[in-house]
């Protein structure tokens, strides 16, 4: 898999040269919001950084170059950033909020990180969902995060793992839920999805201690790739949502595809919706239920926890959700964004702001809303 010339040196060299600069006015602590994401920008590059609020439009605080396109972003208990690429990916990126470029790692040879990872209680362990592009098979990459080197790798039992997290239903931090996507992709071949009709995606629990496999479920419908994840509510009663994505070949049949199956530990089930082209996006998951972007169908599609079916609310291209610190919703598209703290109970209620973007600005699948740690990086 090639770098396309780029060497640390060429890169940190390019990172240093489209930082950005700060905004000069300060927020009203009403209206401040701060979030990573990556995007694209009007040369077509690909860019990570962070985004402010400044009245009702978002602007670019820091945008750093990066080698590819990003996928997945996390925030550290210190406040810096790590952002890996998508998928078949070779690059790992910490960086801050000032811009400045604090360690990358290229992936071991013959692996790909395919595009998420986590961070222990701690802060002080990784786990990335990474391909081995010899066999094919699915792996969590264990790693060190001071140094973002590889100390041990598990197997996930499947192919095309994607999202991670930690599993709700144990004591914190013991066991890992991954969604294995079960899409072939070859290093020669780049993102062309390969054999779906040998497709095997599946949701499975790893132990996090030793990497044990401790479960593993699958929808009934050979065609629908698990991929994003959030949990609704914690301890035993908590449920998880899996954002997935039809492969059918039969278009009719992929866009009525479901978008979203619920995990309570013991089943993994479609919930029923309208027809939404069969692509579901980024998921998170709000006091009331789940929330996925659905890009093909132009909205953010809303489910109660139970699985019952609420409503889509239109915007062009949805794909990144998130919510801040006051359960309020940012939502993204291509080109525009919204935020809104209305609840699926209180339909009658509509909230929803339109946020602007920068213009040329097309940001990528995720974003995350910046917890405030400036006294402990102080």
């Amino acid at each position: 898999m090639s770098r396309g010339g780029w060497t640390r040196r060429r890169w940190l060299q390019a990172c240093a040269a489209v930082s950005g600069g700060a905004i000069g006015s300060p927020w009203a602590a009403t209206a401040s919001a701060s979030l990573a994401a990556a995007w694209q920008g009007r040369d077509g590059g690909a860019n990570v950084g962070v985004l402010r609020l400044q009245g009702h439009r978002l602007q670019v605080h820091r945008s750093i170059a990066v080698p590819t396109r990003a996928h997945g972003l996390l925030q550290e208990p210190g406040g810096t950033l790590l952002a890996v690429a998508r998928r078949p990916g070779d690059w790992l990126m910490r960086w801050d909020r000032d811009g400045r470029v604090l360690a990358l790692a290229w992936i071991e040879p013959n692996r790909a990180y395919n595009g998420h990872l986590i961070a222990d209680a701690s802060g002080d362990t990784l786990y990335t969902s990474e391909t081995d592009l010899d066999s094919g098979a699915g792996l969590i990459g264990v790693r060190d995060a001071r140094t973002l080197d590889k100390r041990a790798e598990w197997p996930t039992h499947g192919r095309d793992p994607h999202m991670l997290l930690w599993d709700e239903h144990a004591a914190p931090f013991t066991r890992l839920v991954v969604a294995n996507g079960g899409i072939e992709i070859r290093p020669e071949t780049g993102r062309m999805k390969l054999g779906l009709d040998r497709m095997d995606s599946s949701l499975v629990r790893i132990d996090a201690a030793q990497g044990d496999l401790q479960g593993r479920w699958q929808v009934d419908d050979a065609r629908l790739s698990l991929r994003h994840l959030a949990w609704h509510g914690h301890g035993s009663n908590a449920v998880l949502g899996i954002a997935m994505q039809a492969e059918h070949g039969d278009a009719t049949l992929r866009s009525a595809a479901p978008v979203l199956a619920r995990f309570d530990g013991r089943a993994l089930q479609p919930a029923a919706s309208p027809a939404l082209a069969g692509y579901g996006g980024d998921i998170t998951a709000d006091d009331d239920g789940f929330v996925i972007g659905c890009p093909r169908a132009q909205g953010l599609a809303r489910w109660q926890a139970d699985g019952q079916w609420q409503g889509l609310m239109p915007l062009r291209e949805a794909c990144a959700v998130a919510l801040d610190a006051s359960r309020a919703l940012w939502a993204a598209g291509r080109s525009e964004a919204q935020r809104s703290a209305t609840k699926v109970s209180d339909a009658k209620k509509d909230d929803r702001s339109q946020v602007g973007l920068p213009i040329g600005l097309q940001l990528d699948n995720h974003w995350l809303v910046l917890r405030d740690v400036a006294a402990k990086e102080g």
